[in-house]
Parts: C-alpha cells; structure tokens; sequence
C-alpha cells in the first residue's frame, strides 16, 4: 500500500515525499538573492538577530560547528568571527544555495575552517556523537517532518553539545500579530515579486510561518527529542525566537 501521509507546503496540503522537492525548487529560484530575502522577510534586522544568536551561543575556539539549512553561510562567517580557531560545517539540501556561499569573500578567508556539505537535515550525512554545536536559522520551518530533523540534531552532537534555533516566530500580542500580518502578507510577495520576479517564493515563505509551532510548543518538540535545558527568547516581541536545548 502506498503511504500518503501529507503535511503542509505554505498553506497547501501536499503528499510528505513532495514537499522536500518543493521547498528545494523554492530555495534555488531564491539562492541569488538570499539576502534580500532575508531583508523582506525580516523588515532587514535579520542581522540584529544573528548577532544576538551569536551572543547566547558564544562561540569558543576548538569547537566544530554544524550549520544546517546553512544557507550562504552567514552564520557560519559570523561564528568563525567569535571563534577563530573554531571549525564549521555547512549542510544545505540545495546546491545552488551552498555555491553561493563559496563565492563569498568570507568563505575564500576562511576555506581551512570551512566545509560545505549537501544533505537533509532528516538524514544527516554524519556519524554519531561529531559536532559540538548545532544552529538551524529560518530554516526548520521548511523541513517535512520538525520531530526527525531534531532527532537528527540529537544524534550528530557530541554528550554536552547544544542546539540552536533561530526561527520565525509567533507576537504574544495579537494586535501586534494582526499588523505584521498584514505586512507579511500585503507587503513582502509583492517585495519579492518586484526585487526578484519571483512572487511563489515569497508567498510560500510567509505562509509558512504561519504554519510553525509558536514558542511553547516548538519548545515541547525539542525537549521530545531528548534535549535537556530547553530554553527560548522572544527577538524583535517574537517576530522571531531563539531556541536552546542541551544533549546532557
């Protein structure tokens, strides 16, 4: 019998084994202009918030950093900044995203500490127990199924590694909620559409935010996959959130 167990795309309820393709077709119609999707999505403070992802992380020298859904490797640069003598592997699902990141001039800085490594971050191409650190930034939200992709992260980090999410979020005020609302909808996938003829895209990406876990449940994910010390802040009155758990 054919399993047709479906989950959502954006606001679409498709089959399981298509949405990988889908969000994939999504990544590579936007790798060019990843930054300025960044920029859209987050009225341009992405940055602000990587940089606090930064502070709570803190970097230190020696440590091997897994950056999954690692886009153009903005996270990674910014953590070999705090750590220099620290490693960092980069694993995307989209090729075009990853080739991207190599023609940075940071990347070609930093090559010696640099990996670039495409895979799925529900079967992570990784041995048990080899990374020290875990970060995912706007990225698991485009993941079929959250649960195997934390399972995942659970299995790669070392005994006393630590997990990092960074991620759209959920205003606790409703009204402040109804007002970005109306931006994310109204404002970005006509953005999008006039900065990079690509309206899907940035419609796609705006309902999928609607469709993750808010702070508390997404936290409730993480401790089931075994992560002790789960915490989460609030970035921007949760536009976005940050995540932390611990493999203890």
């Amino acid at each position: 019998m054919t399993d047709n167990r479906q989950t959502h795309f954006g606001f679409q309820t498709v089959d399981e084994d298509r949405k990988a393709g889908m969000v994939h077709e999504v990544f590579s119609s936007v790798a060019s202009k990843y930054d300025v999707m960044n920029d859209l999505m987050s009225v341009g403070i992405h940055r602000v918030w990587k940089t606090a992802m930064m502070d709570w992380l803190a970097p230190r020298a020696g440590q091997h950093l897994l950056d999954v859904a690692g886009g153009t490797g903005d996270v990674a640069f910014r953590f070999l900044d705090r750590a220099p003598d620290a490693r960092v592997t980069v694993c995307d699902m989209t090729e075009s995203m990853l080739i991207e990141g190599r023609k940075r001039a940071d990347a070609v800085d930093k090559a010696d500490r640099l990996a670039w490594v495409t895979g799925d971050a529900m079967a992570l191409p990784f041995s048990d127990n080899s990374f020290d650190r875990y970060t995912i930034s706007f990225g698991i939200r485009n993941v079929t199924r959250i649960p195997d992709a934390l399972a995942e992260a659970y299995r790669v980090l070392k005994p006393g590694g630590r997990l990092m999410v960074l991620e759209f979020s959920q205003i606790p005020v409703p009204a402040m909620q109804w007002a970005y609302d109306r931006y994310s909808f109204n404002v970005i996938p006509a953005m999008g559409q006039a900065v990079t003829g690509d309206r899907d895209s940035y419609q796609y990406l705006v309902e999928s935010i609607r469709k993750f876990p808010d702070q508390d449940a997404f936290a409730g994910l993480i401790r089931d996959a075994g992560f002790g010390r789960v915490q989460w802040r609030n970035l921007s009155m949760g536009i976005a959130a940050l995540h932390s758990g611990w493999k203890l």
